[in-house]
């Protein structure tokens, strides 16, 4: 079966760190576009992070910039996305999703991705 299951989320204060994992299987993205989006109560999902070619490429949104890492290890064919200095704006369902393209655009383009994950919850309060 092909999937992506996303963990880590949970509850950190402001200033905190959070380490999200994507595991893909049935497929590998190692080439593919990968991407992690976010979706807060009554906003619309946006893109977060993508990285491509191999990992070798990168993009962030500009409110991430600087505080939030995005990596992948192809030999577990896992995504990962470090998160530092977690602000409560940053409350929201993360996402991993796979791209049908090899590029990642910036800002990342919600209909370039046809797989993705359940979600995982992210809190950022005090």
């Amino acid at each position: 079966e092909v999937q992506l299951v996303e963990s880590g989320g949970g509850l950190v204060q402001p200033g905190g760190s959070l380490r999200l994992s994507c595991a893909a299987s049935g497929f590998t993205f190692a080439s593919n576009c990968m991407g992690w989006f976010r979706q807060a109560p009554g906003k619309e999902r946006e893109g977060v992070a993508g990285i491509y070619f191999g990992g070798t490429s990168i993009t962030y949104a500009d409110s991430v910039k600087g505080r939030f890492t995005i990596s992948q290890d192809n030999a577990k064919n896992t995504v990962y996305l470090q998160m530092d200095s977690l602000k409560p704006e940053d409350t929201a369902m993360y996402y991993c999703a796979a791209s049908r393209y090899l590029y990642c655009y910036t800002p990342l383009v919600l209909t370039d991705f046809n797989l993705w994950g359940q979600g995982t919850q992210v809190t950022v309060s005090s």
